[in-house]
C-alpha cells in the first residue's frame, strides 16, 4: 500500500517508477568546494533547505529552513515551493504550484542553482555538465573568464596571422553597488541574469560573450573594425537603457558603459594588452558620465 499524506507521494510502487530513478540534480552555483557535487534522486522525498533535517542542507541565508521540496511520481519528479522567503524557481520562473522537472531544467533555491538531470544515460550527462561547468558562468550560463581568455588568444594570433580585424568591448554595469547594497543579492543575481539574457540575443554566433567578474562582462567581435565595434557598442547600450528590470515588484532602471578596443592584427599585440586597452576606454566612460561607449 502506497503511504499518501496530504495528497504528496512519500514512497513509489517500483512498476510506477522507471527512467527518472536515476534522476540527479547537480549543483552549478555559487562556485565552491560544492560545485559539480551530484545529489541522486529516488523514490522518495526530498527536502532543500537550512534546517538539520534537511535532505540537502545549504549554508546560504538567502534560503529558508525549509525552501523547498522534490517528490517522485510515475512521471518524474516533482518541485514545490514551501512557503520559502525568495521563492523557487524553474529555469528562471517563479513556481506557485508543483512543477515537473524536465531534463536539463535550471533550479534555483535562493542563490544555490542546480541543474536537473534525468538522461538514460545519466553518467554521460553528468560529466558533460561538469565539463561546462569549467567553461560556462554557473549565474549567468554565458562563457567564463577562462574560457575568454583561450577563445581571445586564438582570435589574436589569427587576426595577426592573416591581417584580419578583431575588436572587443568591455562592459560594466552603472552603479551596481549600489543597487546591491539596497535591493540586495538576489536581486543584483537577477540583474545580472537579465541582462546577460538581453545581450546574448543581440550577439552573433561566431562572437563570444563571456562574464569575467563581478559585473564585468567583454564581448569579442571577430572580423569586426573599430568602426563596426562601435555601433554594435551603441546598440548594446540602448538595448539595456531601454529594457524594463523589474524585481518583484520593483523596476529598476539600468545603464551600462562599454570601452572599445580594436586590432588589424599589428604584430607584438597580446591578448592582455587588447584587454587593457579596452578596459582604459570603459574607466573613460565611467569618468565621463556613464551610460556610454569609449573607443
Amino acid at each position: 500500500m502506497v503511504e499518501k499524506i496530504t495528497d504528496t507521494w512519500i514512497s513509489t510502487p517500483k512498476k510506477l517508477f522507471s527512467a527518472a530513478r536515476e534522476a540527479c540534480l547537480v549543483h552549478i552555483y555559487p562556485s565552491g568546494p560544492t560545485m559539480g557535487c551530484r545529489y541522486p534522486l529516488s523514490d522518495r522525498l526530498l527536502v532543500i533547505g537550512r534546517g538539520e533535517d534537511c535532505d540537502i542542507k545549504l549554508t546560504d541565508h538567502s534560503v529558508s529552513r525549509k525552501h523547498a521540496r522534490i517528490e517522485p511520481s510515475g512521471d518524474g519528479y516533482y518541485v514545490s515551493d514551501q512557503n520559502s522567503t525568495n521563492g523557487t524557481f524553474v529555469n528562471d520562473k517563479q513556481i506557485d504550484d508543483p512543477r515537473l522537472l524536465r531534463d536539463g531544467d535550471y533550479l534555483r533555491v535562493g542563490n544555490c542553482l542546480y541543474r536537473y538531470l534525468a538522461a538514460e544515460n545519466i553518467e554521460a550527462e553528468y560529466h558533460e555538465e561538469i565539463y561546462r561547468l569549467t567553461i560556462l558562468d554557473g549565474l549567468t550560463q554565458i562563457h567564463n573568464a577562462r574560457y575568454l581568455n583561450e577563445f581571445l588568444e586564438r582570435e589574436v594570433v589569427r587576426s595577426q596571422r592573416h591581417a584580419r580585424p578583431l575588436s572587443i568591448l568591455a562592459l560594466d554595469i552603472d552603479k551596481f553597488k549600489t543597487l546591491n547594497d539596497s535591493l540586495g543579492h538576489l536581486c543584483g543575481d537577477f540583474v545580472l541574469r537579465e541582462l546577460a539574457d538581453v545581450i546574448r540575443g543581440n550577439v552573433r554566433q561566431e562572437d563570444l560573450f563571456a562574464r569575467c567578474g563581478g559585473e564585468e562582462f567583454v564581448i569579442v567581435l571577430v572580423e569586426t573594425t573599430k568602426d563596426g565595434a562601435v555601433l554594435v557598442a551603441e546598440r548594446l547600450r540602448e538595448a539595456i537603457a531601454k529594457h524594463l528590470f523589474r524585481f518583484e515588484s520593483a523596476p529598476i532602471n539600468l545603464t551600462i558603459s562599454i570601452g572599445v578596443a580594436s586590432t588589424v592584427g599589428e604584430p607584438g599585440l597580446t591578448p592582455t594588452m587588447l584587454r587593457k586597452f579596452a578596459d582604459e576606454k570603459l574607466y573613460e566612460a565611467k569618468r565621463t558620465g556613464r551610460n556610454r561607449v569609449c573607443s
